[in-house]
C-alpha cells in the first residue's frame, strides 16, 4: 500500500495550474456545487411503483415501531410500494419477533431470513441449519439474504485480532442450504466481494479514493480477492440451477459491465441488484444506460441505505431523466466527488427495473419449488 497519504502532497506535475493549491487538502472538505445553468428535473415520486429488493429495515434502533412508521411515510412519499427487509437472522424465534414489528403495515414489506450458521466449522453441521431455514419459511420468510462473503467466507467471525474463516459460496457445507432454498421457493440475495477500488493502491491515482480509503482492504493471508469470490459465486449458481440468486451491488462489476453481462449470460438463474451503485453507474450514463437496456430482464432495483427522501429521489432522477452534472450530499450515499448524470431509461425498462423483475424473481423461485 502506498504511504503517500501520510506525507505532504506533492504535485506530480512540475508546472501547471495546480501548483498554487495548498500543500494539503482534506478530501472531505471538498464538496463541489454545480455551476452549470442546465435543466433540473424535480422528481417527487418514481414514475412507476417500486419494489425495493435490498433494504435492511428500521427494526434495529431503540424505537423500532416509530422508525418503521416513518419508513412507510417515506415510502408513500417517494412511490416505493414494497420493501424487502433483510432481517439479519436465521434463528426462527428472533425472526418471528422481527416479523411482528412489520405486521402493522400489511403488504408493504417482505421479510427475508438469513442462514443459521452456528457450528459451521464443527462436525455435524447442516441438519440444524436446514431445520431453522424451514422454520423461518413456515413463519413467513419470503427469501434469504443478505448472505455476505467479503473474502473470509460466509459466516466468518472476528475474535480479537483473529478471524475465524467461514465458507465461500461453492463450499460443500453450503450446498444443502442453497438446494433447500430452491426447494422451498426462496430466492437468495448474496453479496460477494467489495468494490474494486478498495483493493487498489491508496494513492492519487485511485479513481474513488475517499470511499476507497475508508473501506480499504490491504492484502491479508487467507483473504479471497474479488476475482476469486466471483468465481466461487458462479460455481455455486451453476451447481444449483433451480435456486434463484440476486447478486448485490451489480456483483461489484459497475466498473466492468461487460464482464457482468458475460456472467449473466452464463447463469439464467442469476439476477443483479442496483443497490448502492446508482451513483457509480451515473458517471458513465451512456454506457451503463445501454447495458441496463440490454439486460433489462435481469437487473432489479434496491437501495441498501436508510430511507431518505432526498437520496431516493436522486436515484429516481438518475434512472428516469437525462439531467446532467448534479450532486447529492447525504451521509452514507455520497461516495466520491464525481457528479451524477441521468440515464434516461425508457418506460418499459423502468417498469421492469422498479417492479416487474422483482415479481419475476419470486415467481421463478415459486415455480422451481419442489
Amino acid at each position: 500500500m502506498s504511504t503517500k497519504m501520510n506525507a505532504p502532497y506533492e504535485n506530480p506535475l512540475s508546472k501547471g495550474p495546480f501548483d498554487n493549491l495548498p500543500a494539503q487538502l482534506r478530501l472531505w472538505d471538498f464538496q463541489p456545487t454545480s455551476i452549470f445553468k442546465i435543466p433540473v428535473t424535480k422528481i417527487e415520486k418514481a414514475r412507476y411503483p417500486v419494489i425495493d429488493l435490498h433494504q435492511h429495515g428500521a427494526h434495529h434502533g431503540p424505537d423500532p415501531v416509530q422508525a418503521i412508521d416513518n419508513m412507510v411515510k417515506t415510502m408513500d412519499a417517494v412511490g416505493v410500494e414494497r420493501s424487502v427487509i433483510f432481517t439479519g437472522t436465521g434463528e426462527p424465534g428472533k425472526f418471528a419477533q422481527i416479523s411482528k414489528l412489520y405486521a402493522a403495515h400489511p403488504g408493504r414489506f417482505n421479510l427475508w431470513c438469513s442462514f443459521d450458521l452456528t457450528g459451521l466449522n464443527s462436525p455435524g453441521f447442516g441438519p440444524k441449519a436446514l431445520d431453522a431455514l424451514e422454520q423461518c419459511r413456515h413463519l413467513g420468510a419470503e427469501g434469504i439474504g443478505e448472505i455476505t462473503d467479503k473474502g473470509f467466507g460466509i459466516g466468518s467471525e472476528r475474535s480479537g485480532a483473529t478471524i475465524v474463516p467461514g465458507a465461500h459460496p461453492d463450499d460443500a457445507r453450503l450446498a444443502p442450504l442453497w438446494e433447500k432454498a430452491g426447494r422451498l421457493g426462496m430466492p437468495i440475495s448474496i453479496h460477494v466481494s467489495d468494490p474494486i477500488w478498495v483493493y487498489e493502491p491508496m494513492d492519487n491515482h485511485n479513481d474513488w479514493l475517499p470511499a476507497a480509503w475508508t473501506w480499504r482492504i490491504p492484502p491479508t493471508p487467507g483473504l479471497l480477492d474479488q476475482d476469486g469470490l466471483i468465481q466461487s459465486l458462479e460455481r455455486a449458481v451453476q451447481n444449483h440451477p433451480k435456486t434463484i440468486f440476486s447478486a448485490c451491488h451489480l456483483i461489484q462489476q459497475d466498473y466492468n459491465l461487460e464482464r457482468l453481462g458475460e456472467i449473466l449470460d452464463r447463469h439464467p438463474n442469476l439476477y443483479a441488484d442496483l443497490s448502492a451503485r446508482v451513483q457509480e453507474i451515473s458517471t458513465i450514463p451512456r454506457f451503463s444506460g445501454a447495458f441496463i437496456q440490454k439486460y433489462q430482464d435481469r437487473i432489479v432495483y434496491g437501495t441498501d441505505f436508510d430511507y431518505n427522501e432526498e437520496a431516493i429521489r436522486c436515484e429516481f432522477r438518475t434512472l428516469e431523466t437525462l439531467d446532467e452534472h448534479f450532486y447529492i450530499v447525504y451521509p452514507g450515499y455520497n461516495h466520491s466527488f464525481w457528479p451524477m448524470n441521468g440515464l434516461g431509461l425508457p418506460d418499459a425498462v423502468l417498469k421492469k427495473l422498479y417492479r416487474e423483475n422483482a415479481l419475476r424473481i419470486y415467481q421463478r423461485a415459486h415455480d422451481n419449488a419442489a
